[in-house]
Protein backbone atom coordinates (compact mmCIF):
# COMPACT_ATOMS: atom_id res chain seq x y z
CA UNK A 1 0.00 0.00 0.00
CA UNK A 2 1.20 3.48 -0.84
CA UNK A 3 1.74 5.53 2.29
CA UNK A 4 2.77 8.97 1.05
CA UNK A 5 0.97 11.67 2.97
CA UNK A 6 0.54 14.11 0.10
CA UNK A 7 -0.58 13.54 -3.45
CA UNK A 8 2.15 13.61 -6.09
CA UNK A 9 2.20 16.51 -8.51
CA UNK A 10 -0.12 16.13 -11.52
CA UNK A 11 1.48 14.72 -14.67
CA UNK A 12 0.62 16.11 -18.08
CA UNK A 13 -1.86 18.90 -18.85
CA UNK A 14 -4.73 19.20 -16.38
CA UNK A 15 -8.01 20.93 -17.37
CA UNK A 16 -8.39 23.92 -15.07
CA UNK A 17 -11.59 24.20 -13.03
CA UNK A 18 -13.63 27.33 -13.69
CA UNK A 19 -12.28 30.26 -11.71
CA UNK A 20 -15.76 31.21 -10.49
CA UNK A 21 -16.27 27.84 -8.80
CA UNK A 22 -16.00 27.84 -4.99
CA UNK A 23 -12.63 26.65 -3.73
CA UNK A 24 -14.09 23.44 -2.31
CA UNK A 25 -15.73 22.59 -5.63
CA UNK A 26 -12.49 23.26 -7.51
CA UNK A 27 -10.55 21.11 -5.06
CA UNK A 28 -13.09 18.32 -5.39
CA UNK A 29 -12.87 18.43 -9.20
CA UNK A 30 -9.06 18.39 -9.21
CA UNK A 31 -8.76 15.48 -6.80
CA UNK A 32 -11.61 13.59 -8.44
CA UNK A 33 -9.89 13.78 -11.82
CA UNK A 34 -6.53 12.76 -10.39
CA UNK A 35 -7.93 9.75 -8.55
CA UNK A 36 -9.97 8.58 -11.56
CA UNK A 37 -7.01 8.92 -13.93
CA UNK A 38 -4.61 7.16 -11.56
CA UNK A 39 -2.41 10.20 -10.88
CA UNK A 40 -3.14 9.43 -7.22
CA UNK A 41 -2.99 5.68 -6.75
CA UNK A 42 -5.28 3.47 -4.65
CA UNK A 43 -3.98 3.21 -1.09
CA UNK A 44 -2.33 6.65 -1.09
CA UNK A 45 -2.68 8.43 2.26
CA UNK A 46 -3.86 12.03 1.87
CA UNK A 47 -3.29 14.85 4.35
CA UNK A 48 -5.69 17.80 4.43
CA UNK A 49 -2.90 20.15 5.46
CA UNK A 50 -0.42 19.00 2.83
CA UNK A 51 -3.01 19.13 0.06
CA UNK A 52 -4.00 22.62 1.23
CA UNK A 53 -0.34 23.71 1.17
CA UNK A 54 0.17 22.15 -2.26
CA UNK A 55 -2.71 24.15 -3.75
CA UNK A 56 -2.28 27.26 -1.59
CA UNK A 57 -5.63 26.90 0.16
CA UNK A 58 -6.94 26.80 3.70
CA UNK A 59 -7.87 23.39 5.11
CA UNK A 60 -11.64 24.04 5.01
CA UNK A 61 -12.18 23.64 1.23
CA UNK A 62 -9.91 20.59 1.23
CA UNK A 63 -11.93 19.08 4.09
CA UNK A 64 -15.16 19.71 2.17
CA UNK A 65 -13.67 18.11 -0.94
CA UNK A 66 -12.58 15.08 1.08
CA UNK A 67 -16.13 14.65 2.42
CA UNK A 68 -17.57 14.68 -1.12
CA UNK A 69 -14.95 12.26 -2.40
CA UNK A 70 -15.64 9.89 0.49
CA UNK A 71 -19.33 10.03 -0.35
CA UNK A 72 -18.49 9.04 -3.92
CA UNK A 73 -16.49 6.05 -2.73
CA UNK A 74 -13.12 7.47 -3.77
CA UNK A 75 -11.71 8.15 -0.29
CA UNK A 76 -11.79 6.02 2.84
CA UNK A 77 -11.50 7.55 6.31
CA UNK A 78 -9.84 5.18 8.80
CA UNK A 79 -10.16 6.35 12.42
CA UNK A 80 -6.82 6.99 14.10
CA UNK A 81 -5.00 6.22 10.83
CA UNK A 82 -5.96 8.86 8.28
CA UNK A 83 -7.67 9.32 4.93
CA UNK A 84 -6.74 7.03 2.05
CA UNK A 85 -7.63 6.76 -1.62
CA UNK A 86 -9.97 3.79 -1.81
CA UNK A 87 -9.15 0.63 -3.66
CA UNK A 88 -11.15 -0.10 -6.82
CA UNK A 89 -14.32 -1.85 -5.72
CA UNK A 90 -15.00 -4.71 -8.15
CA UNK A 91 -18.57 -5.11 -6.92
CA UNK A 92 -19.13 -1.50 -7.96
CA UNK A 93 -17.28 -1.99 -11.26
CA UNK A 94 -19.29 -5.03 -12.30
CA UNK A 95 -22.65 -3.56 -11.26
CA UNK A 96 -21.92 -0.34 -13.13
CA UNK A 97 -20.76 -2.29 -16.17
CA UNK A 98 -24.13 -4.05 -16.23
CA UNK A 99 -26.06 -0.77 -15.97
CA UNK A 100 -23.87 1.00 -18.51
CA UNK A 101 -24.23 -1.77 -21.09
CA UNK A 102 -28.01 -1.78 -20.73
CA UNK A 103 -28.30 1.99 -21.07
CA UNK A 104 -25.80 2.47 -23.89
CA UNK A 105 -27.10 -0.47 -25.90
CA UNK A 106 -30.49 1.24 -26.06
CA UNK A 107 -28.81 4.58 -26.77
CA UNK A 108 -26.95 3.21 -29.79
CA UNK A 109 -30.11 1.58 -31.15
CA UNK A 110 -31.83 4.98 -31.05
CA UNK A 111 -28.78 6.59 -32.63
CA UNK A 112 -28.92 4.09 -35.51
CA UNK A 113 -32.52 5.09 -36.15
CA UNK A 114 -32.10 8.85 -35.74
CA UNK A 115 -28.61 9.82 -36.93
CA UNK A 116 -28.39 12.54 -39.55
CA UNK A 117 -25.50 12.67 -42.07
CA UNK A 118 -23.79 15.56 -40.27
CA UNK A 119 -23.92 13.62 -36.99
CA UNK A 120 -22.30 10.62 -38.63
CA UNK A 121 -19.64 13.06 -39.84
CA UNK A 122 -19.05 14.18 -36.25
CA UNK A 123 -18.57 10.57 -35.13
CA UNK A 124 -16.12 9.90 -37.97
CA UNK A 125 -14.17 13.06 -37.07
CA UNK A 126 -13.79 11.70 -33.53
CA UNK A 127 -12.37 8.49 -35.03
CA UNK A 128 -9.77 10.52 -36.96
CA UNK A 129 -8.68 12.29 -33.76
CA UNK A 130 -8.60 9.00 -31.91
CA UNK A 131 -6.35 7.47 -34.57
CA UNK A 132 -3.82 10.26 -33.90
CA UNK A 133 -3.50 9.58 -30.14
CA UNK A 134 -0.06 8.15 -29.21
CA UNK A 135 -0.04 4.64 -27.78
CA UNK A 136 -0.10 4.72 -23.98
CA UNK A 137 -1.76 8.13 -23.62
CA UNK A 138 -4.61 6.71 -21.54
CA UNK A 139 -5.94 10.10 -20.45
CA UNK A 140 -6.41 11.33 -24.01
CA UNK A 141 -7.88 8.00 -25.10
CA UNK A 142 -10.41 7.83 -22.27
CA UNK A 143 -11.35 11.49 -22.76
CA UNK A 144 -12.06 10.93 -26.45
CA UNK A 145 -13.93 7.71 -25.66
CA UNK A 146 -16.15 9.75 -23.35
CA UNK A 147 -16.74 12.28 -26.15
CA UNK A 148 -17.65 9.44 -28.51
CA UNK A 149 -20.25 7.99 -26.14
CA UNK A 150 -21.63 11.43 -25.27
CA UNK A 151 -22.06 12.20 -28.97
CA UNK A 152 -24.05 8.99 -29.43
CA UNK A 153 -26.25 10.00 -26.49
CA UNK A 154 -26.80 13.41 -28.13
CA UNK A 155 -27.81 11.74 -31.39
CA UNK A 156 -30.21 9.48 -29.49
CA UNK A 157 -31.64 12.40 -27.50
CA UNK A 158 -30.60 10.74 -24.22
CA UNK A 159 -27.99 13.11 -22.78
CA UNK A 160 -29.74 13.24 -19.41
CA UNK A 161 -29.60 9.46 -19.09
CA UNK A 162 -25.91 9.50 -20.06
CA UNK A 163 -25.20 12.21 -17.47
CA UNK A 164 -26.88 10.18 -14.73
CA UNK A 165 -24.65 7.26 -15.67
CA UNK A 166 -21.48 9.29 -15.11
CA UNK A 167 -22.22 9.62 -11.40
CA UNK A 168 -22.33 5.84 -11.01
CA UNK A 169 -19.24 4.78 -12.90
CA UNK A 170 -16.35 6.27 -10.94
CA UNK A 171 -14.72 2.92 -10.16
CA UNK A 172 -15.34 1.68 -13.71
CA UNK A 173 -13.61 4.81 -15.03
CA UNK A 174 -10.57 4.07 -12.85
CA UNK A 175 -10.39 0.61 -14.43
CA UNK A 176 -10.76 2.12 -17.91
CA UNK A 177 -7.69 4.29 -17.34
CA UNK A 178 -5.64 1.32 -16.17
CA UNK A 179 -6.70 -0.85 -19.11
CA UNK A 180 -6.34 1.91 -21.72
CA UNK A 181 -2.71 2.44 -20.70
CA UNK A 182 -1.77 -1.10 -21.77
CA UNK A 183 -4.28 -2.03 -24.48
CA UNK A 184 -3.33 -1.24 -28.11
CA UNK A 185 -5.22 1.84 -29.31
CA UNK A 186 -6.29 0.02 -32.48
CA UNK A 187 -8.57 -2.28 -30.49
CA UNK A 188 -10.78 0.56 -29.23
CA UNK A 189 -10.56 2.35 -32.59
CA UNK A 190 -11.74 -0.73 -34.50
CA UNK A 191 -14.62 -1.19 -32.09
CA UNK A 192 -15.64 2.46 -32.40
CA UNK A 193 -15.52 2.13 -36.19
CA UNK A 194 -17.82 -0.89 -36.03
CA UNK A 195 -20.31 1.11 -33.95
CA UNK A 196 -20.19 4.09 -36.32
CA UNK A 197 -20.55 1.94 -39.43
CA UNK A 198 -23.62 0.23 -37.97
CA UNK A 199 -25.16 3.55 -36.90
CA UNK A 200 -24.44 5.05 -40.33
CA UNK A 201 -26.16 2.14 -42.06
CA UNK A 202 -29.16 2.31 -39.73
CA UNK A 203 -28.61 -1.25 -38.49
CA UNK A 204 -29.86 -1.09 -34.90
CA UNK A 205 -29.20 -4.75 -34.09
CA UNK A 206 -25.67 -4.59 -35.47
CA UNK A 207 -25.03 -1.32 -33.61
CA UNK A 208 -26.15 -2.88 -30.33
CA UNK A 209 -23.93 -5.94 -30.84
CA UNK A 210 -20.93 -3.71 -31.63
CA UNK A 211 -21.60 -1.58 -28.56
CA UNK A 212 -21.86 -4.59 -26.24
CA UNK A 213 -18.54 -5.90 -27.55
CA UNK A 214 -16.94 -2.52 -27.03
CA UNK A 215 -18.20 -2.08 -23.49
CA UNK A 216 -16.90 -5.51 -22.50
CA UNK A 217 -13.45 -4.71 -23.91
CA UNK A 218 -12.43 -3.16 -20.60
CA UNK A 219 -12.24 -6.65 -19.06
CA UNK A 220 -9.91 -8.13 -21.67
CA UNK A 221 -6.69 -7.05 -19.97
CA UNK A 222 -8.10 -6.58 -16.49
CA UNK A 223 -7.12 -10.00 -15.04
CA UNK A 224 -3.47 -9.37 -15.95
CA UNK A 225 -3.55 -5.89 -14.41
CA UNK A 226 -5.13 -7.27 -11.24
CA UNK A 227 -2.43 -9.93 -11.03
CA UNK A 228 0.34 -7.33 -11.38
CA UNK A 229 -1.21 -4.81 -8.96
CA UNK A 230 -3.62 -6.64 -6.63
CA UNK A 231 -3.20 -3.89 -4.02
CA UNK A 232 -5.29 -1.57 -6.23
CA UNK A 233 -8.45 -3.72 -6.02
CA UNK A 234 -11.06 -4.77 -3.51
CA UNK A 235 -13.30 -7.86 -3.95
CA UNK A 236 -11.15 -9.00 -6.87
CA UNK A 237 -12.69 -12.47 -6.73
CA UNK A 238 -15.87 -10.98 -8.19
CA UNK A 239 -14.23 -10.90 -11.64
CA UNK A 240 -14.49 -14.70 -11.82
CA UNK A 241 -18.28 -14.35 -11.96
CA UNK A 242 -18.18 -12.16 -15.06
CA UNK A 243 -19.08 -13.57 -18.50
CA UNK A 244 -17.82 -11.86 -21.67
CA UNK A 245 -19.45 -13.97 -24.38
CA UNK A 246 -22.11 -11.94 -26.17
CA UNK A 247 -24.39 -14.96 -25.92
CA UNK A 248 -24.47 -14.46 -22.13
CA UNK A 249 -26.20 -11.19 -21.32
CA UNK A 250 -24.89 -10.60 -17.77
Amino acid sequence: MTTTSAAPAPSGPQPAPAAEMPAAAQMHLILHRRIISGDILPGTRLSEQEIADQYDLSRQPVREAFIRLAGEGLLEVRPQRGTFVSRIDMDWVLSTRFIREAVESDIVRLAARNARPEQIGTLREILVRQDAIPQGDAKALVMLDEEFHYTLAEIAGKVMAWNHLQVLKVHLDRVRHLVSAVTPNDIMLDQHRAVVDAVASGEADQAETAMRLHLRRVFGDLPGIMQLSPQYFDKAEKLACMHYDLAVNT
